[in-house]
């Protein structure tokens, strides 16, 4: 079981953030930081270097990527890129759900996964809200879920009235049999449409997240 502190787990719960926000929305309607070399080589010194390779690799990207076209065309390519990804049309080329990363190839977003998140979702008081419509196995909301998580295990730690074992086993359960489970196929599918792209870097950061806190 990880051990942290309850300052280490708001700088969990802010990583997930990030990253489940980043494969939610497209650059052009969120922020731009991850465009910026220097907040990835932040990110490669937090939690002991849990990221740190992968963010390195990120922060590479974002200069060579700098230096061929405008902070606005880079904005604009990174958000095309997204929705060649994760939206389509006329399918997604990377779908970015769980009930389309199993075992046998499919392109259909709602499956048992999006029944068993959607009762996760419900039991820590979250809800979808918005235009996007995502079915509740995206990754990016099993990122924000686990970014919930991470904020009750600091509460309760910080509070000093309890024990946050529990809620850290159930985390690192949820990580360990869903999105750590799949995550792999995902990337697969990103790396061979876009091997060049934002976010195949990226994914390699989630996955290292995964990897480092199930270990």
């Amino acid at each position: 079981m990880r051990v942290l502190d309850c300052d280490e787990w708001r700088t969990l719960g802010q990583l997930y953030a990030f990253f489940g926000n980043s494969l939610l929305s497209p650059m052009n309607r969120t922020e731009s930081v991850g465009l910026d070399p220097a907040f990835w080589r932040d990110l490669a010194g937090l939690l002991g270097g849990a990221i740190a390779r992968p963010a390195q690799h990120c922060a590479a990207w974002a200069e060579q990527a700098a230096a061929a076209c405008s902070r606005d065309e880079l904005v604009q390519r990174v958000s095309v890129e997204f929705t060649h990804l994760f939206v389509g049309p006329p399918s997604p080329a990377a779908p970015p759900w769980e009930s389309a990363n199993g075992p046998v190839e499919s392109h259909v977003g709602f499956g048992e996964a999006t029944y068993q998140m959607r009762e996760r979702l419900r039991a820590v008081g979250l809800a979808q809200c918005g235009s996007s419509n995502q079915f509740e196995d995206h990754m990016g909301i099993e990122l924000l879920y686990l970014s919930e998580l991470c904020r009750c295990i600091a509460d309760v730690q910080a509070s000093m009235c309890d024990s946050a074992d529990a809620q850290v086993k159930e985390l690192e359960r949820f990580v360990r049999e869903h999105p750590l489970c799949w995550i792999g196929r995902f990337c697969d599918k990103v790396a061979a449409s876009r091997p060049d792209g934002y976010f195949v870097h990226v994914l390699d950061c989630v996955r290292a997240l995964f990897e480092w806190q199930v270990a």
